[in-house]
């Protein structure tokens, strides 16, 4: 292609149709994720420490006479069973809880135990009802919308907010942060906003089957626990010199964790969707994303994120075994699902969506409280 670009300082490159280089070859996904660095400043113990400290006495004020102090979503990744060590090393009373939605690998689910043994934490999993969680991500594979995870997405807070409500607890810590997770074009990550009017119509227009049993949470929720129950979200690693590769190595050392090959393959319908319809039904390749972060966030270089970029991010001899093994798991015919797959691709701008409305919200918020 004549005009493909990419990035001179990260490796976002012209397959996110909505990029835009200066004139110096730099795009604004790097340059819009240095701004937003600026209010999370790097780690140093003179600075970070201290805030760290603060959050963890905060936290315990808070949850004094009371079982939890926080609630911390685990998955079974790196991030997140890191964020609950760290939570150990703050001193916290922890409540682990998993959202369950049908498809953790064994892997994952080993880790979830194994932190929650070797930590001493309570932990519970909240599972879905598959039947209609499947027929709600199924609908999403119909429509040909990217974001299959947006059911996830929309759930996961759903659910931690109902549980921390149930318990009394003011405070969610997430292993949500900039360092790996700072650059993600929207048409490739939509599901990030989650967007409950896109959600709704797609559900309503692709499900087959009266659905009420997934939890979902929009704007207005979103509003109700953050600013009526006043239930508190913190992202403690943007607090701390996280290092994913260094975190990892730790993790496996220490407490028996065992690496599960990719960021978000916890996950079996996430890591084929990510390593193998991305990139060939979409043209994503959801490893740009990732390494541009790792760049500007200083943990990889640029030379080895395009080194790293050069094998196919999926093995081809896995494909058809992985196909076969997830539209059974669906209740359709390999065939229907390679139906589905091959459809036209689609993003959220194909579908009735928020996305005005959310993203001036959200910078709203970010004026009044950052």
């Amino acid at each position: 292609m004549s005009d493909y670009q990419i990035c001179s300082r990260c490796v976002m490159d012209t397959s996110d149709p909505d990029i835009v280089f200066d004139s110096e070859g730099i795009c604004n996904h790097c340059t819009d994720y240095l701004e937003l660095r600026k209010n999370h400043k790097p780690y140093t113990k003179e600075e970070s420490k201290p805030k760290l400290e603060a959050i963890a006495k905060e936290i315990k004020n808070t949850g004094k006479n009371r079982k939890y102090d926080c609630i911390v979503g685990i998955s079974g990744g790196v991030d997140s069973c890191y964020t609950a060590y760290l939570c150990k090393q703050m001193g916290l009373r922890v409540l682990l809880m998993h959202m369950d939605n049908g498809w953790d690998s064994e892997i994952a689910v080993k880790n979830i135990k194994t932190i929650a043994q070797k930590l001493d934490y309570d932990y519970m999993s909240y599972v879905m009802d598959w039947e209609e969680f499947r027929e709600i991500q199924l609908g999403f594979i119909k429509s040909s919308i990217v974001d299959i995870e947006m059911p996830t997405d929309i759930g996961i807070p759903a659910s931690i907010f109902k549980i921390a409500t149930k318990h009394n607890i003011k405070y969610i810590i997430s292993g949500g942060n900039l360092s790996a997770e700072g650059i993600l074009p929207l048409q490739w990550g939509y599901h990030v906003l989650k967007d409950i009017k896109l959600y709704k119509h797609i559900v309503k227009n692709y499900s087959s089957k009266k659905l009420s049993k997934i939890p979902t949470i929009g704007l207005l929720g979103d509003f109700y626990f953050k600013f009526v129950k006043r239930i508190k979200r913190v992202y403690i690693l943007n607090y701390y010199p996280f290092d994913k590769d260094k975190a990892k190595a730790f993790l496996i050392k220490e407490l028996g964790w065992i690496d599960y090959g990719g960021k978000h393959h916890e996950s079996k319908i996430t890591a084929f969707w990510q390593s193998y319809v991305m990139p060939t039904k979409y043209n994503m390749d959801y490893r740009r994303a990732t390494f541009s972060s790792q760049i500007c966030s200083n943990q990889i270089s640029r030379d080895k994120a395009l080194e790293l970029l050069k094998p196919l991010p999926y093995d081809v001899s896995k494909i058809q075994l992985d196909k076969e093994f997830i539209a059974k798991k669906y209740g359709v015919s390999t065939s229907e699902f390679d139906g589905y797959l091959s459809l036209p691709p689609k993003t959220y701008k194909d579908f009735p969506n928020n996305k005005k409305l959310i993203l001036f919200i959200y910078d709203l918020y970010r004026k009044l409280f950052s």
